[in-house]
This record gives C-alpha cells, sequence and structure tokens, in this order.
C-alpha cells in the first residue's frame, strides 16, 4: 500500500470518528433517555409489585385480626374499619355481613350485601354471591314476588349460583303453597349435573317430603332422553 492510500484511509477514519462523535453529541442523549426509561420502569415496577404484596399482606393481617374478636358486633365494626380494594372488598363485605347476622342485625347485613352487589368495580361473581345472600336474608321481609323475580334472574342457565337460587326459589313456592312449582325447581337441582352429591342429598329429601319420588322423576326424565 502506498503512502498516499495511507494517508487517505487515516483521512477516512478521522471523519468517521468525527461524524460518530457528532452524532452521540447530536442524539446521544436519546439513548441515555432510553436506557434510564427501561431501567426506571424496571424498578418502578418492581416496587409497585413489593407495595402490592405489603398492602394485600397488610390487609390480610387486619382481617385476621378482626376475625378474632369474640363478640360479632366487634368482629363487624373491625371490618368495617379495614381500607380494601378490587376483590379485597368483596371479602371484606361478606364477611361483615355475615357477622351483622350473627350479631342479630339482619338490616346492615343486608345493606352491606346490597351494597356490594351494586359495585361494579366488583367481579360479577361476587356481586351475585352477595345479591343472593340478600335475598335469603329478606325472606320474610321482602316482597315474595319482587323477591322471586331476583331470585329467577340468580337462577338463568350459566349463572354460577343458579342451583342456590333455584332451590330458594322452590322454598318460596313451599311458602306459597304451591308445591307443584316447588316440585319443578327441584327436579331441575336434582336433574343438572353440576349438582353436588350434598345439594342432590338435600333435595331430594325436600322432594320426598313434598310426596315426589326423585328417583322416579330421574328414570322418567331418562326415559324421555
Amino acid at each position: 500500500m502506498s503512502n498516499g492510500d495511507s494517508f487517505i484511509d487515516e483521512v477516512t477514519e478521522a471523519v468517521r470518528r468525527e461524524q460518530l462523535s457528532g452524532y452521540l453529541r447530536r442524539y446521544g442523549w436519546i439513548g441515555v433517555g432510553l436506557v434510564v426509561l427501561i431501567v426506571g420502569g424496571a424498578a418502578w415496577n418492581e416496587y409497585a409489585r413489593a407495595q402490592a404484596r405489603n398492602a394485600a399482606q397488610a390487609r390480610g393481617d387486619a382481617i385476621l385480626a378482626a376475625l378474632d374478636q369474640s363478640e360479632p358486633e366487634a368482629r363487624a365494626a373491625a371490618l368495617g374499619n379495614i381500607p380494601h380494594d378490587g376483590s379485597a372488598t368483596a371479602v371484606t363485605a361478606i364477611l361483615t355481613a355475615a357477622n351483622l347476622h350473627e350479631a342479630g342485625d339482619d338490616a346492615a347485613a343486608i345493606a352491606t350485601l346490597d351494597a356490594l352487589a351494586a359495585n361494579g368495580a366488583v367481579p360479577s361473581l361476587y356481586r351475585d354471591l352477595a345479591a343472593l345472600q340478600s335475598l335469603m336474608l329478606a325472606e320474610g321481609t321482602l316482597d315474595p314476588a319482587m323477591r322471586r323475580t331476583s331470585l329467577e334472574a340468580l337462577a338463568t342457565p350459566g349463572a354460577p349460583f343458579r342451583l342456590l337460587a333455584l332451590e330458594q326459589i322452590a322454598l318460596a313456592d313451599i311458602a306459597a303453597g304451591d308445591r307443584d312449582a316447588a316440585i319443578a325447581s327441584l327436579r331441575s337441582v336434582v336433574e343438572d349435573a353440576a349438582t353436588t352429591a350434598g345439594m342432590r342429598d338435600r333435595v331430594s329429601a325436600l322432594m320426598v317430603a313434598l310426596g315426589a319420588d326423585p328417583d322416579a322423576l330421574r328414570a322418567t326424565a331418562s326415559d324421555e332422553s
């Protein structure tokens, strides 16, 4: 390689270094900013997860401490003072209602459950459970037609507590003296594949008390299919 070629290469390399240095001076802050954002974002995510874990643990400890109270009134009061959000709202409200019921304050228990059932920020599973529990507590105080309509809304196919709602509908029919309607609802429970053994035994015993034969009904359903 001639001295001329070597000189040209050196000049070219120097120009490249100067261009690179210029690019770094002009745009280097972008790369630094991206690095800072990535590192900062990872640190914030880890901090947020740790905060969430600590908050959840604190709520759990507070719930356990509340449940250690000897009297249901004290337990309900302690549960009501626990900060909560999301699913914790549902758990705290349901436990509070249970202790209010145990203390004999069904009106406050129903109000707690109704507030949970109307809370759109809570998953629908908890809202349906709260609505069903409220209707069960409101038996005898709520208008029978209104109560039945609400139970039927919870007994639609695919509803998570459909079978329990059907059982409550049957009990309402028994109270109203409509034996045939009660047996029809109980039959739906017995024939449902999702019915547990305990519930099937309980419902079958009720059908027998009404003068119906659950085994005969199941045999009839098999013949029809």
